[in-house]
This record gives structure tokens, C-alpha cells and sequence, in this order.
């Protein structure tokens, strides 16, 4: 599978030339294919079908929570929309006498796009992403007004458009050299999260910057009409199908719009968890789980639990979601733990302790490279801090330890205390309870605790049904992750 992942998508972009290449030297097999209306059309209706595809998986990275895809969908409206002007700009259609715009706005497409594939490799946790993150909601609409704004310009001022140094004479090779140089960083960081996820659509990416290189190549070596020319039009399209069926294979579940709807505006907090447990994220669950029994059925309650107690303290929607999105894997750093000190019977020595505490970073370096949003990563990286500071990764005190996180480690202990471990058996509600409320003001901010008991005292019928049934809450997990 390594092997593959290297060759393979060498092998493709390799393939794609070759390709190109023995067309080219076909004398017989590389005829001049001059239909400018089918151009106009067939460029046209392939560009704006593709612009939808994007704009659609642009609004499942809002709903998901996922700054990555946001991006990602943001690079394929990007060359959807760019292109879908270099095919009006077809001369004899939309404008007249005007032949460099078609090849300016071709190679504009693949940059733009690229740049935009570039911010999506880049941790969620870097500057520029948190700035934009902040933003998710209104990238899509000020990005897409953006481009119908210099498509029109462009259609209606050409001859201004055509002044930009691309796709022109020896500009086109550093415009090239800068498109191909972030697609191969693109395709050598994908592929460094693909080994350590697998997930499909990391990998999907890898091929489809790959698809991007070699249509770049083509669009300024090729002989405009020829048909060796007309593949880097296939290319593309291929490219943009690929990130679209990567999406849906990782992050879209097959539910109805109208049981989304339900679940959006529905308080049960299952539902909130089952809306944000994307493949992806399954995928994530269990592995941890098949790592370390404890966990199955552990990610869920705790999730549960910390979604209940949140609404309890007046928790936003927005909040809520990244609680069930953050709490599902809260632990997931596990993964790199050695399986022998993970599930070490007896008690640990200092070093495995150490190995364990180490566990919050490393799922947090893990998600900040899978597009997870800053709420999300402050629940995996500081469930373990303390209010009086003694706490880890960070040794945060107070307030310093972010709210989801405060809310999160009362449910994460709580669950804890009443689960039988190797070592020990569970202890009782009333057993728990007394521990949290000795750890109030210590381990546990006091306003988290409070909430606890208010919720305990008002919904005990919850806190009961999760608590007493731990096998039917693991089945009803592995059920949803399968």
C-alpha cells in the first residue's frame, strides 16, 4: 500500500504525458478538431455543472465543520468558474476578435485552484487558516461573487484581462512553474496524511493536483485545436470529479435533506452526534477503539454526556457541534500509543505515564491536519488540563483551559469512574458524584461542576439509561460506524 501510494500517482501524471506526448507525435492520430461552438458548449456546460458540484461540497464543509473542505471546494469553484470563461470567451460567441483571453483564463483556473489546494494542506492551527476559518460561512458567497465579478469584467473588458502577464508568450512558464511547484507540495503533504489516515480522500487529491500539473503542461505546450490539445479539457474535468467523489466517499453520509433538517433542529443530543460522525470520522473511532477495548463505547458516552451538559450551560448551537464533533475523538492520540502501555493491566510505571500524557497532542496534531476547526481541537488538546493548573499537555490554569474542554473533562472522568476498568471495577453514581464534587474548584471548573449537578438533579433518567447500558451504547456506536 506505501508502494503504491508513492507509484501511483507518479505512475498516472507519468501515463497522462505519455499519452499526450505519443498523440502528439501521431501525425495521422493528432488532427485539428477547430469546432468552436462545440468548444463554447461542451467547456461552458462541463464548467458550470462543475461549479455547482463545488459550490454543493463548499456548503457540506460549513455543515461538517471542516475548514478543509471548505477550501478545497473553494479551489474547484475557482477552476470551474475561471474556465467556465474561458469557454464564453470562445471567439465568435460572447466576444469577438479576442484570442488570448480563452488561454489567459485557462491557466488562471489551474493557479487559482492550486493556491487554494495549497491552503487546505496547511494545519488548522497556522495563522492564515484560522483567520479565514473565522470566515467559513461567508468564504463560499464572497468567493463565488468574486468570480462572477471578473467574469464579467473579463467578458465585457478583454482587452484589460489580456494585460495580465499569464498564459502569454514567456510569461506562461513561470506562472506554470509556480502551479506545478504548489501542486507537487500539495501532493507530498496529502500523501503524508493519506499514510497515517488512509482516508480517500487524501489520496484522491494527491491524483487530482497530479491531473492539474499535466494539464498545465499541455495547455502551454499543446497547438491550440489540435486533439492532443483537447485532453487537458478531459483532464481537468477528471481532476474535479476525483476531489467530488473523495468527498462523498469520506464526509457525505447518505441521509435525506429531510432527516438533515430534523436533526439540525432536533435536542436529542444522539442526533447532533450521529449529524457530525462522518466516515471520516468514523474511520478515526475505530481505529481508537480497536486499539484500546476501554474506548468502545467510551468516545460516545463522553460525547453524549459532555453535549447534555453543555445545552445545561447554555452552550450556542455552533458550540454544540464541535462538542460532538470534538468529544467523539477526543481521545483519539491513542492511536499512537504502544499497545502495550495502552492496555498495561496494572498500574504504569513514570516513563508509561508519561507516554500516555502524551496523548492529547498527538491527537491534536493529528486533526489540525484533517480540517477540524479550532473548538473541535481544543477538546482533543486540553481535556486533561486541571483548573488549578496541574493538569496536562499545557499545565493550563483557570479560564486559560477553553470552555468545551472544562466541559468535556467532567464528562470524560465521570464516565471514567463508573466503567470497569483491567485494574479495577466501577464505582456507583453516588460513588462518582462525590469524587466530582471533591475534585470542584481542583481538577474541575466550578461552574462545569455546578452544571453537572443541576443536570443530574433535573434529567436523571439520562445520566441512568448511558450509564447502565455501556454494551448497548458500544453496539449502537459500532452500529453507526459501520
Amino acid at each position: 500500500m506505501k508502494a503504491w501510494s508513492l507509484f501511483g500517482p507518479g505512475a498516472a501524471i507519468g501515463l497522462s504525458l505519455g499519452f499526450y506526448f505519443w498523440v502528439r507525435t501521431k501525425a495521422s492520430l493528432d488532427v485539428v478538431l477547430h469546432h468552436e461552438t462545440g468548444h463554447f458548449y461542451i467547456v461552458s456546460l462541463v464548467s458550470l455543472l462543475a461549479l455547482l458540484l463545488s459550490i454543493a461540497v463548499a456548503i457540506a464543509g460549513i455543515r461538517l465543520r471542516n475548514v478543509n473542505v471548505t477550501f478545497l471546494a473553494l479551489a474547484y469553484i475557482s477552476l470551474a468558474g475561471v474556465f467556465a470563461v474561458h469557454g464564453l470567451s470562445t471567439p465568435g460567441f460572447l466576444v469577438h476578435d479576442v484570442y488570448t483571453l480563452p488561454k489567459i483564463t485557462a491557466q488562471l483556473s489551474v493557479l487559482l485552484a492550486s493556491v487554494w489546494i495549497w491552503l487546505s494542506t496547511l494545519p488548522t492551527d497556522h495563522a492564515a487558516v484560522r483567520a479565514l476559518a473565522r470566515w467559513q460561512q461567508m468564504l463560499l458567497p464572497l468567493w463565488a461573487a468574486a468570480l462572477v465579478v471578473f467574469g464579467v469584467f473579463a467578458l465585457v473588458y478583454p482587452s484589460l484581462v489580456e494585460a495580465l502577464p499569464i498564459g502569454l508568450g514567456p510569461y506562461k512558464w513561470p506562472a506554470a512553474g509556480v502551479t506545478t511547484a504548489i501542486c507537487l507540495s500539495a501532493m507530498f503533504r496529502y500523501r503524508e496524511s493519506y499514510m497515517l489516515t488512509r482516508f480517500p480522500l487524501h489520496i484522491g487529491i494527491v491524483y487530482s493536483s497530479g491531473l492539474l500539473i499535466v494539464s498545465q503542461l499541455i495547455m502551454i505546450t499543446g497547438s491550440s485545436w489540435q486533439l492532443s490539445w483537447w485532453l487537458y479539457h478531459i483532464f481537468l474535468l477528471v481532476s474535479m470529479l476525483i476531489v467530488v467523489i473523495g468527498v462523498i466517499r469520506q464526509y457525505l453520509s447518505l441521509q435525506t435533506i429531510g432527516s438533515m433538517l430534523v436533526v439540525l433542529f432536533k435536542p436529542d443530543p444522539r442526533a447532533w452526534i450521529a449529524s457530525c460522525i462522518s466516515p471520516g470520522v468514523k474511520e478515526l473511532i475505530n481505529e481508537t477503539e480497536s486499539k484500546d477495548a476501554y474506548t468502545a463505547g467510551h468516545n460516545f458516552r463522553v460525547a453524549l454526556y459532555g453535549l447534555r451538559l453543555a445545552e445545561e450551560m447554555g452552550v450556542g448551537a455552533v458550540q454544540l457541534r464541535a462538542m460532538a464533533q470534538g468529544g467523539i475523538v477526543h481521545d483519539v492520540g491513542k492511536l499512537r500509543v504502544p499497545d502495550e502501555v495502552l492496555n498495561k493491566p496494572g498500574r504504569l510505571t513514570q516513563e508509561e505515564r508519561r507516554i500516555i500524557e502524551e496523548h492529547p497532542m498527538h491527537g491534536y496534531n493529528l486533526c489540525k491536519r484533517l480540517g477540524f476547526m479550532g473548538e473541535e481541537l481544543s477538546i482533543i488538546r486540553s481535556h486533561h488540563e486541571k483548573w488549578d493548573g496541574t493538569g496536562y499537555p499545557d499545565g493550563l490554569q483557570g479560564t486559560e483551559i477553553p470552555l468545551l474542554a472544562r466541559i468535556i473533562a467532567v464528562a470524560d472522568v465521570y464516565d471514567a469512574l463508573t466503567s470497569t476498568r483491567a485494574y479495577r471495577t466501577a464505582m456507583t453514581h453516588e460513588e462518582a458524584m462525590a469524587v466530582l464534587k471533591q475534585e470542584r474548584g481542583k481538577h474541575f471548573d466550578p461552574m462545569c461542576i455546578d452544571g453537572w449537578l443541576r443536570l443530574c438533579d433535573h434529567d436523571p433518567h439520562f445520566i441512568k439509561s448511558i450509564r447502565e447500558k455501556p454494551a448497548a451504547q458500544a453496539s449502537a456506536m459500532r452500529a453507526a460506524n459501520s
